[in-house]
């Protein structure tokens, strides 16, 4: 096995970094989301790395959203240019299955956690396939303009207000893609949280989704970036839309926004990095060795000095402390604050795995109506 050959012979050299025996590439391309996520990622992980090895070069790729699709066509082509993707969950998932993702021990090539935890127990469940690893946890939910608001409306308090378009007239955001979509039309179409997927399984219930998403079509502004509805919202284009939380964070606090957060039915996600399957020897051996790094126990926690999104190691979490420029404290920004996730959706990464190219068919189709 490609994974057991490279780590032969290791041995561990500065800070957590894995040190091969063999000759490592000096330039990586690193697949990233762009915006305030990537460049959290700059600073916690490739910035120091890089000075810890000035003979290394990393190039980002804003590729994330369309990962799947493109490894696909890159192992077709038989040229797989990058050398580590970002990507959720579920896309993980989806190109472990297809064998586009390279399978991994977490206790290989992860860092024991600060506490002398394997990384395998210290990630814990959010290990959801062989070919994940998890860096932080985040959530997809709604922001809103309380000077957008008719007079006398009252704040919103509930994901249904998306679909509430008699009390709060004007147009949302909402990304284009099936995914959290569907689940906030069934759940606001009276279908409980325990429900939803079985009843997304079914023609029927997908119908149902599609019928409740047409109360709102006309007045939906889809999004495919995730910088688009704090941008709407900031022109006052939106009354409300949907985006990541860290992205809300962004220019709320960072960018003094108007805007309040409406963390009700947060959809709750994974996010982390999968190595492409077939990559040469001395590639494969740098990406081990900035992996190990990037996912250490500091490391992880230094990420959340710069966006509001959760370690995914359980021994990073006591380590999070203040945003690192604005000196506030980053905890009760957090998806996982207990007054954010009083009332939070707990996405099904395997369900979409399986059916995520037949909703987005669908969806498309839907849209083009």
């Amino acid at each position: 096995m490609k994974l057991k050959t490279i780590l032969m012979g290791t041995a561990v050299a500065g800070f957590g970094s894995v040190a091969t025996a063999q000759e490592m590439a000096n330039d990586m391309t690193l697949v990233s989301w762009g915006g305030a996520y990537q460049s959290s990622q700059q600073k916690a992980y490739a910035e120091p790395y890089m000075e810890m090895n000035p003979d290394v070069s990393i190039t980002w790729d804003e590729s994330s959203p369309e990962a799947v699709a493109k490894l696909r066509a890159m192992n077709e082509a038989g040229n797989v240019t990058w050398d580590l993707v970002d990507v959720v969950a579920a896309d993980a998932i989806r190109l472990c299955d297809e064998g586009l993702a390279m399978e991994i021990d977490a206790d290989e090539i992860l860092a024991e956690g600060d506490d002398g935890s394997s990384a395998e127990d210290d990630f814990g469940d959010l290990l959801v396939s062989d070919c994940f690893i998890p860096q932080i946890v985040y959530s997809i939910t709604a922001a809103y303009r309380p000077d957008r608001l008719p007079e006398g409306a009252p704040a919103p308090d509930s994901i249904c207000a998306l679909f509430d378009t008699e009390t709060y007239p004007g147009k949302r955001a909402l990304e284009q893609r099936p995914i959290n979509n569907v689940e906030w039309a069934l759940l606001c179409d009276g279908v409980a949280k325990d429900d939803i997927y079985d009843v997304l399984e079914t023609e029927e219930g997908q119908d149902r989704a599609f019928a409740k998403l047409d109360t709102i079509k006309d007045d939906v502004i889809w999004w495919s970036a995730a910088a688009e509805p704090p941008q709407l919202l900031a022109d006052g284009e939106i009354v409300m839309g949907s985006s990541y939380n860290g992205r809300w964070f962004s220019a709320i606090e960072e960018q003094d926004q108007p805007f309040e957060m409406l963390w009700d039915a947060q959809v709750f996600d994974l996010d982390g990095w999968i190595i492409p399957a077939g990559l040469p020897d001395d590639r494969l051996a740098r990406v081990l060795d900035f992996v190990n790094f990037a996912t250490d126990t500091q490391r992880l926690a230094d990420q959340a000095a710069y966006i509001s999104y959760g370690p995914a190691r359980q021994s990073s979490a006591p380590l999070v402390g203040d945003h690192a420029e604005l000196g506030i404290p980053m905890g009760p920004h957090m998806p996982t604050a207990p007054e954010n996730s009083k009332n939070v959706f707990v996405y099904n990464y395997s369900w979409w795995a399986d059916y995520r190219d037949d909703l987005d068919s669908k969806f498309q189709a839907w849209l083009a109506q």
